[in-house]
């Protein structure tokens, strides 16, 4: 009962529900191993009672919570303060508020801002906490728009060095923007990556996640570059015919994109551009750049310079230089300051293209713009674990419990957060973390958003079987992303496909967060309410975070990958005659981005051609009879087409690959979704996933470029004359009319 005990005080649960109405309960050595992991001890009776009485004599105390939050409807309980407690408050503008007596009600009338809050008793005793005054709601969408979905990697033009870069952006935006009517492009994460050779191709695992990753940038557009003369001038051009051999490989050859091929290029290029002096006017708008990032931005241009010595995976550094802030990492970034600079001008760099891409997204007409993916996690190796390892919880990873469809779990190799410790800090990491992304963007998505209340942490070694839940203040995480939401003026989108507990979707819609709805999955699974089953997993979705599985992440290396489609679900999902039915467009919610598929699910002309179903079969991922699988698909799309042309959506008829695709997208017009994302993919008919979860050497995980039903890689420049690109995006446009 101790242990069970400390476990709440902690927010480790104790057992979990894999399926409505079951109950499990956690062993208690997860239990011991995950309060470790948060720094109590629980192995031994003794240790249980200690923690318990050291819990009592601290948090238990307390004049205050570690971060106090209010916001205009929902005032702090400082019910426990004793009486004749006075308050002040020192603001984030540096003034000063004396608030005498307690009264909760006065807090929510304070600036929005992050604050401190300072308790004193009649007796003397004194607290100090952050104080984090937010908006009751994040900003709506202007309006409905529909824009596209796309990885930025696979969008090359004829201008790119063998992947889509942000030049490519700009132009996709102001090009769609003006052409097409769109409001919004959403992208994969562009996090920084932990660099090789060989680099993860995935963006769902990154070093940071608080810096843009330089392998985006558009050489040419970089003002330096018309500066290089001479023997640079000549090396640059060298450079460039490489880069037009590696994109011609990747466009004309049947090459795959190669992210360290492309990189190695741009780095030489970029220590070219990095010998350039910079004008004053540069120079200056760089040396503001460099007080606004402050500690973070060095430290993670520390960590980029000794990656470059002693390899990316600083758990494997020399001991003085695990710790960023010893005295051994502080005599070598004295002696690195060359190669610190040069990484702190590539985030200066990528940072300027990436606010003209937004600026021609605006200026091109777009109400929102930019829409930036925010990864659940970052990789346990990188320059983020680094920086912050207080902020981590050491020998854990995140992942998702068995369930009903995968008996497994899953482990996605990312070590969690500890709410603790952003408890402590104001949430300072997590609110630095969002103000970065929200720089330049019209709204941020939020991959597997219900970890913002709670996660599966697995301890490091053991199945993901026997991980725990651990709670997060979800009050407290929705505050900061409303708050930093609010002054970028961005709207959010979370990720909420999968397993959701009861009550946070009403959470999330209550804080103006919007949700994701496919259009597959959208069935009415029995119960109505939307937390009340796993329809996502019903229907071949995952809960988790956007990547292919890694090896040393999932040691059996089968069944869902992280934000994968979910095989076993596909399996399991109910055959010929037990299907859901498939939601009317009225009882869709409105608080949402509503898309026919996403960058882990077959593309829609897959789906409607049989070719999803055949690539499984080839790479032996049908856990049943091919024939079933083929039968289970026809009789699905079936249904679906006769949905269709019963709401008068297919006037073409069936059997027309490119009818059907513009009738699902009719479909999500008729849904009173705020947002409408169409896969960039689709525009043009390709038979291929960026990401077939489930996979890793298998098949070519976020390394294919955009291509048509043949196969054959489209530029960006073919993309825009697409004549089935523009039938389909007319019909979004008139169905805003």
């Amino acid at each position: 009962m101790g242990r069970a005990r400390l476990a709440r005080l902690h927010g480790v649960a104790t057992s979990y529900a894999p399926s409505p109405g079951k109950s499990v309960q956690t062993a208690d050595d997860t239990v011991v191993a995950v309060l470790a992991a948060l720094g109590v001890d629980a192995s031994t009776p003794h240790a249980v009672r200690t923690a318990l009485a050291a819990y009592e004599d601290g948090a238990g105390r307390a004049l205050l919570p570690r971060t106090v939050v209010a916001r205009p409807d929902r005032p702090p309980d400082l019910t426990g303060l004793p009486e004749g407690t006075v308050l002040r408050v020192e603001t984030e503008g540096g003034g000063t508020a004396d608030l005498g007596a307690p009264d909760p009600a006065a807090l929510t009338r304070l600036p929005l801002g992050i604050h401190v809050l300072e308790a004193q008793t009649p007796g003397g005793r004194t607290a100090r906490a952050p104080l984090i005054v937010a908006p009751d709601r994040v900003p709506a969408p202007p309006g409905r728009s529909h824009g596209f979905l796309v990885q930025l990697y696979s969008l090359l033009s004829r201008r790119s060095w063998g992947m889509g870069d942000l030049g490519d952006l700009a132009d996709l935006a102001a090009w769609s923007g003006r052409a097409l009517g769109t409001g919004f492009v959403q992208l994969n994460p562009l996090h920084a990556a932990v660099p090789g050779p060989p680099t993860d191709p995935s963006p769902y695992r990154p070093s940071s996640r608080r810096f843009p990753d330089p392998v985006h940038l558009r050489i040419e557009h970089i003002p330096e570059y018309a500066d290089l003369a001479g023997t640079a001038r000549l090396r640059a051009d060298e450079l460039a015919a490489r880069a037009h051999t590696l994109r011609s490989e990747v466009l004309e050859g049947g090459a795959l994109i190669d992210r360290d091929a492309v990189w190695a290029l741009k780095r030489e290029a970029l220590e070219l551009l990095w010998a350039v002096p910079l004008s004053p006017g540069r120079r200056a708008a760089y040396c503001d750049f460099l007080a606004e990032q402050g500690q973070a931005l060095e430290d993670h241009a520390t960590w980029c310079a000794i990656a470059e010595r002693h390899g990316p995976d600083w758990r494997g550094w020399p001991d003085g230089l695990r710790d960023p802030r010893s005295p051994g990492t502080a005599r070598l970034r004295h002696r690195l300051l060359d190669r610190i600079d040069f990484h702190c001008r590539l985030a200066w760099l990528t940072d300027q293209q990436l606010a003209a891409a937004q600026r021609a997204a605006r200026d091109a007409g777009m109400a929102i713009g930019l829409v930036h993916d925010l990864a659940v996690g970052v990789h346990p190796s990188g320059a983020d674990t680094w920086a912050q390892q207080d902020a981590f919880a050491a020998g854990m990873s995140i992942g998702a419990p068995p369930d009903a469809f995968n008996a497994r779990g899953q482990d996605w190799g990312l070590p969690p957060w500890r709410p603790d410790a952003l408890a402590a800090a104001g949430y300072a990491p997590y609110r630095e973390l969002l103000r970065g992304l929200l720089r330049h963007a019209g709204a941020l998505r939020i991959d597997h958003v219900m970890g913002l209340f709670r996660l599966w942490w697995v301890p490091e070694g053991r199945p993901p079987t026997e991980g725990a839940y651990v709670r997060y203040d979800g009050e407290a995480m929705l505050s900061v992303l409303a708050l930093e939401a609010q002054r970028a003026g961005a709207a959010v989108i979370g990720e909420d496909l999968g397993t959701v507990e009861p009550g946070v979707r009403d959470a999330l819609d209550a804080r103006g967060v919007l949700g994701t709805s496919v259009l597959w999955f959208e069935r009415d699974y029995g119960g109505g309410e939307r937390d009340a089953a796993p329809r996502a997993e019903a229907a071949d979705a995952a809960d988790g975070p956007g990547a292919a599985r890694a090896p040393e992440a999932v040691p059996d290396g089968s069944g869902r990958g992280p934000a994968g489609e979910d095989v076993a679900a596909r399996e399991a999902a109910p055959g010929p005659g037990a299907a859901a039915r498939i939601l009317a467009p009225g009882e869709w919610r409105s608080g949402c981005l509503a898309t026919v598929t996403t960058h882990d699910l077959p593309t829609t002309a897959a789906r409607l051609t049989g070719a999803d179903v055949a690539l499984r079969e080839r790479l032996g991922l049908l856990a049943g009879p091919p024939e079933r699988e083929r039968s289970r698909a026809t009789y699905e799309l079936a249904e679906w087409m006769g949905e269709l042309v019963r709401r008068g959506l297919l006037p073409e008829g069936q059997g027309d690959e490119e009818a059907a695709v513009k009738a699902v997208h009719r479909f999500l017009l008729r849904t009173p979704a705020r947002m409408v994302g169409v896969w960039l993919p689709d525009a043009v008919g390709d038979r291929r996933p960026q990401n077939l979860p489930g996979t890793w050497d298998e098949y070519p995980n976020w390394r294919l470029p955009i291509a048509g039903p043949d196969g054959r890689p489209h530029t960006l420049e073919e993309l825009a004359a697409s004549p089935r690109l523009h039938a389909l995006m007319r019909e979004l446009s008139d169905g805003y009319r």
